[in-house]
């Protein structure tokens, strides 16, 4: 069975944030997503200290699906590098992380 991680990006706009978690859900590149309220993100970008608005997505899905949703939401991404992080889920309910590899159709 494919490992559960969860995969996180960051994006300035509300309905961009909602299409990318919703459509990574509809192609079950994801058993679910999460859009997390505006957050405020502070960091440098080509030499200057940049303050934003944003809102995280954190996909709940498995390694073996992780190329094709990192594609996904990059093609659907605005920013020129945008934030792609995955974190390891190291432990949980046994029922929900079979439902994640079920609703993302790992073996």
């Amino acid at each position: 069975m494919s490992e559960i991680v969860i995969a996180q990006t960051t994006i300035d706009d509300e309905d961009r944030a909602n299409a990318l978690a919703r459509g990574a859900v509809e192609y079950r590149l994801a058993a679910c997503a999460h859009v997390d309220p505006p957050l405020t993100a502070v960091y440098r970008w080509s030499g200057d200290v940049e303050t934003a608005r944003e809102w995280r997505i954190s996909y709940k899905t498995t390694t073996g699906r992780l190329p094709e949703l990192e594609a996904w939401v990059a093609r659907g991404h605005t920013y020129d590098v945008p934030e792609w992080i995955t974190l390891p889920v190291t432990g949980g309910s046994a029922a929900y992380l079979s439902w994640v590899a079920e609703e993302t159709g790992a073996p």
